[in-house]
């Protein structure tokens, strides 16, 4: 008997990608660089089951069907490359590599290049999810080698979350790095989901001054409407989750946040290619704040900040939270369509941005019920240029405008900081004006550096250039970039 597909790489994804595998009837061979993972997992959670234990790559390539499809699931970087040289020579023409790990798009690019000079072919893909996804049901977001796609399909989508309509969470995303550039994005709207919740935590502590129990609540019925959503749920769950002595975990633990370097990537990517994705930017360097703990911790006894407490309407102010995370959440989403928008453009991608959006109503940590919305809104019009321009997302946003703006200006007269909805509500207001104040940056860059400026009573392309000081002369720089 041999295998339907293998997989290189034994830690938590891996072993619960390959026990989902099984379950819904595929046979796995398995392999991992440490050799006694492979037989403890065999003779452990994989006894009795479809799986071929596999003491090298040899082995584990001589053990799958053709076209021969090879899964790793290792450490983003060097350990993929290394693998792929170790692979290549056990394959023959048409065999398939594929990464699922969270490797940076422009590798996957070079990678899908490289392999396909072999005569091979080369799938990059997003899966999201983390342990539970993996075992139960995870998004997958495929992109690389178009020939590969229908040897892979029945089982990624068999093993990919379902909607509630029985859809799979997983389509094909693209040529070359279209997938892992689309996981990329999903991460960075990761970052900043959490952020605004971050922000909506703190307000409600610090602002309102409400205990772990009444924010419990809140988000107990903030999970039940428009904000239904996976990292709304847990952050319920971790709000109401006591040790055995009684003692709030959420209390216990450091304020200090790590990152892995994908909503870096975002933020990079979006300043490579000229997209505004302010909000996720905030959110990173939320994150790097965060972790200058002992700078912070002495400056809270140097610097003052405003002597102010909350004395409104507590409910109406979780009510203007609620509209403003929301409101948020749309800007989160439309600037992270953007950027996909801009690489599609750059890289040559046929993006499907509502096949996105179902990939993502599943099985990923950002799935929620919003995202059914961005599908029908792209399914509506597929070259909507801006979420923000679809009639359902124009009147979410006006409905909630007025409590965005409420929330944004008792956090700055607690002293209380929110840099991601506060970017998002800028964002807004900069997108729908037909007039920002550039034209005055263009002419401090022309006195500066005679950078020329375009003039609005003239035709777009023509360029010009003022003498400020007249001493400059009539030379002027010999490119103009918008």
């Amino acid at each position: 008997m041999k295998a339907d597909i293998g997989l290189i790489g034994l830690a938590v994804m891996g072993e619960n990608l390959v026990l989902n595998m099984e379950s819904k009837g595929f046979t796995v061979a398995v392999f991992n660089r440490t050799v006694a993972k492979v037989d403890a997992f065999v003779a452990g959670r994989g006894a009795g089951k479809n799986f071929i234990g596999c003491h090298s790559i040899e082995e584990l390539c001589a053990n799958l069907k053709r076209p021969r499809k090879v899964m790793l699931l290792v450490k983003a970087g060097q350990a993929v490359d290394d693998f792929i040289e170790q692979i290549i020579p056990y394959l023959e023409e048409g065999d398939i590599v594929i990464d699922g790990g969270n490797s940076h798009f422009p590798d996957t690019i070079r990678r899908a290049e490289y392999v396909e000079g072999k005569g091979l072919l080369y799938i990059g893909t997003g899966v999201s999810g983390g342990e539970e996804g993996a075992l139960l049901g995870p998004s997958i977001m495929p992109g690389g080698s178009p020939a590969a796609w229908p040897a892979v399909k029945p089982i990624f989508q068999k093993i990919s979350a379902q909607t509630d309509a029985g859809e799979p969470c997983c389509d094909w995303v693209g040529e070359n790095g279209a997938g892992h550039f689309v996981k990329m994005v999903h991460n960075g709207i990761e970052y900043g989901d959490m952020q605004m919740i971050c922000e909506s935590y703190q307000m409600m502590k610090e602002g309102l001054g409400l205990s772990n129990e009444e924010m419990h609540e809140v988000l107990k019925v903030w999970n039940e409407g428009e904000l239904d959503s996976y990292l709304i749920e847990i952050t319920r769950d971790i709000l109401g989750f006591k040790t055995e002595e009684g003692e709030a975990v959420i209390d216990q633990i450091l304020d200090t946040a790590g990152q892995k370097g994908t909503g870096k990537w975002t933020a990079i990517s979006a300043l490579d290619l000229g997209q505004p994705l302010t909000l996720i930017g905030e959110a990173v360097f939320a994150r790097c704040l965060s972790a200058l703990k002992d700078e912070r911790v002495a400056a809270s006894k140097i610097l003052s900040g405003p002597d102010a407490s909350f004395d409104g309407d507590k409910a109406a102010m979780i009510e203007d939270l609620k509209q403003a995370l929301y409101a948020s959440k749309i800007v989160s989403y439309a600037q992270g369509y953007q950027l996909m928008r801009a690489a599609a453009e750059e890289y040559g991608w046929a993006l499907n941005n509502g096949g996105i959006a179902l990939m993502w109503r599943g099985g990923c940590i950002i799935r929620s019920v919003f995202l059914g919305k961005i599908k029908e809104a792209f399914d509506s019009n597929p070259d909507l240029v801006n979420l923000l321009l679809d009639p359902f997302f124009k009147g979410a946003l006006e409905n909630a405008q007025a409590a965005w703006r409420r929330v944004i200006m008792k956090s700055v007269e607690l002293g209380i900081p929110m840099p991601a909805i506060g970017a998002a509500l800028a964002y807004y207001d900069g997108y729908r004006a037909a007039r920002l104040p550039a034209n005055l940056l263009q002419a401090q860059r022309d006195y500066f550096g005679a950078h020329t400026y375009e003039r609005i009573d003239k035709p777009r392309g023509e360029v010009f250039h003022t003498n400020w000081t007249g001493r400059g002369g009539e030379t002027s720089a010999s490119t103009y970039i918008v």
